[in-house]
């Protein structure tokens, strides 16, 4: 990743469209509070985004253990109404949640158990606890190496242990983050995702400043 051209921003702007940037603002109205051209602030979040989902791939090797809720979801697409597992225009997303911890998604071609279950292997530990939904891709979970929960969303009450509310929570957060900037280019999404999966595991605004400071300090300056 090439530095910026220099004399682009001054330190004191970037500084500027950083804070606009942590506080989930869209680059329109970071370019409008900052006083810079609006494709300048543009190109720079774009830069942010990359950043961040270079510093994720640096730690995507880390396995989770303990309580690890798995769900899948399916962000985009225009046609309202078609919803679950398909759904058609849509990019089918897979996430990883430790509970208490952190969240690992990945876009993935489809639901299928030859899909899914690879990158289960890949970043659960063995002997973890694993919850998921009934999905029929799971299935192979009861006869793995991994202690198997299954969560079904038509009892009204749920266990208070035996749920994915962790990673649900997530889905909800990211797509209410994204609906801001009125459909995401879909070349970009990937790095919105990673964006989103940023923000969720270091939820302090502070920490996600001193962070994104120092990254622009290595890459961009």
């Amino acid at each position: 990743m090439g530095p910026m051209r220099k004399g682009r921003l001054s330190h004191y702007k970037q500084d500027h469209l950083i804070e606009h940037f942590v506080s989930g603002s869209t680059a329109l109205t970071a370019a409008s509070l900052c006083g810079v051209n609006r494709k300048t602030a543009a190109y720079f979040f774009l830069r942010l985004r990359e950043i961040i989902a270079l510093e994720l791939e640096a730690e995507s090797e880390a396995m989770f253990g303990g309580e690890v809720e798995v769900d899948e979801s399916y962000f985009g697409g225009k046609r309202k109404g078609k919803r679950g597992r398909g759904a058609g225009g849509k990019t089918p997303v897979f996430g990883l949640l430790k509970r208490g911890g952190r969240v690992y998604t990945k876009i993935i071609p489809d639901a299928s158990r030859a899909t899914l279950i690879p990158i289960i292997e890949r970043k659960v530990i063995p002997d973890s606890i694993v919850y998921s939904d009934c999905w029929k891709a799971y299935n192979v979970l009861d006869v793995s190496d991994f202690k198997h929960f299954r969560i079904n969303h038509s009892e009204l009450f749920a266990d208070t242990h035996n749920h994915i509310n962790g990673i649900e929570n997530f889905w909800n957060q990211a797509k209410r983050h994204m609906r801001k900037f009125n459909g995401v280019p879909k070349a970009q999404f990937g790095l919105y995702l990673k964006e989103c999966e940023w923000r969720f595991n270091n939820s302090d605004p502070s920490s996600q400043l001193l962070m994104i400071r120092q990254w622009v300090r290595r890459y961009l300056r």
